[in-house]
């Protein structure tokens, strides 16, 4: 019998099974082959703080101490919001929200050649890093196997019944009973609950597509910033010698192995193409992920108000590698009866049970 059976092995699932091992015996069940297949695997692999709703941010901003103790899991990034002429109110309001400086063009331009002319105005902040997911993912489960937790993965979940002590849960790997159970199957998790007899709470995954392409023009981007267009209508990020970029669409999408759609990426690449000297003339790869939202786009972190057994770790958005350690603590504070460092305030305001 296992303490804790967390279902989902994302960067939620196993960030909490990490902390949860702390506290008792933890198994996770991830569905697919390996961790981090769905939404984790496909990241844009930012840490950026101030990047969200001010219950995300507080989140963010608590995870910092975590990131910066841990070697080689944050590199320097930076971010860099760009706009033109009829766009400069939304950009001052964007910058305000991040913390960003006004950056002037011509700095702006040496930071990154490729720059066109339409663009007069830049904002930068130095406080964005890339994340190493996999490091981090592996960090985690490196944690919980040490103290005893098992990972299962091609386990998923068909069917899971109440018990008398708790929770039974079959998947093609066997049957595992739990005392809690964690719900953290990112995209699926009223799926699970559904299964659990629970009320689903109404969470709703988007898709978002990516295309990485060569690097412009033959420049060396390693050192280039994160780089978003006012309104979130593309962006575009320096990955392993070439450049990653994303229509940032929002499509509703049920829960699936989701794929890159080629008119929306092509729409994004237009948009990207408009702020830049560079075109894109071909792609190495593409491919697209579910970031999945509660109905006010606020993670939700607690026990079900019906049923305090069943533990919901879920609505991760685009957020949940810069969130996830602190999240994580705030779940296994809950579950093992310890005083959350949060204030009541954020631990209310992520609660399930704001939704009645």
């Amino acid at each position: 019998m296992n303490d804790f059976l967390i279902i989902g092995g994302g960067i939620a699932g196993i960030s909490a099974a990490a902390r949860m091992s702390h506290l008792g015996r933890v198994t996770v069940l991830e569905a697919e082959a390996h961790l981090a297949h769905h939404a984790s695997g496909r990241s844009a692999a930012l840490y950026e703080p101030h990047y969200g709703l001010k219950p995300v941010v507080e989140l963010s901003l608590a995870s910092g101490e975590f990131f910066r103790a841990q070697d080689n899991v944050l590199s320097p990034r930076g971010l860099m919001i760009l706009a033109r002429a009829h766009e400069t109110a939304q950009l001052r309001d964007e910058a305000a929200a991040m913390a960003l400086d006004d950056l002037p063009m011509d700095e702006a331009r040496a930071m990154v050649p490729i720059l066109n002319d339409s663009i007069t105005q830049a904002a930068y902040g130095n406080h964005a890093w890339d994340i190493d997911t996999d490091l981090l993912v592996q960090n985690f489960a490196r944690e919980a196997r040490g103290n005893g937790g098992q990972i299962v993965t091609n386990a998923r979940v068909t069917a899971i019944r109440k018990t008398t002590s708790g929770w039974a849960v079959t998947t093609p790997a066997g049957e595992f009973e739990g005392r809690v159970l964690v719900n953290a199957a990112g995209a699926w998790v009223d799926q699970v609950a559904g299964l659990a007899g629970i009320a689903p709470l109404g969470f709703q995954p988007y898709r978002r597509s990516m295309a990485r392409i060569p690097a412009p023009g033959g420049h060396d981007v390693s050192h280039w910033p994160m780089m978003f267009g006012v309104g979130e209508l593309w962006y575009a990020k320096p990955d392993a010698g070439a450049l990653i970029v994303s229509p940032a669409e929002e499509d509703p999408a049920e829960p699936h192995d989701a794929w890159a759609d080629d008119m929306v990426l092509a729409e994004g690449l237009a948009r990207y193409e408009e702020f830049v000297t560079e075109p894109v003339t071909r792609l190495i790869s593409n491919w697209a992920g579910l970031r999945t939202f509660a109905p006010d786009r606020v993670l939700v972190i607690g026990p079900d108000a019906r049923d305090p057994s069943f533990f919901w770790l879920a609505g991760q958005g685009g957020y949940g590698f810069q969130t996830s350690p602190a999240a994580s603590l705030l779940a296994a504070d809950l579950i093992g009866g310890r005083s959350p460092d949060l204030g009541a305030d954020l631990v209310a305001s992520l609660s399930p049970a704001r939704f009645g």
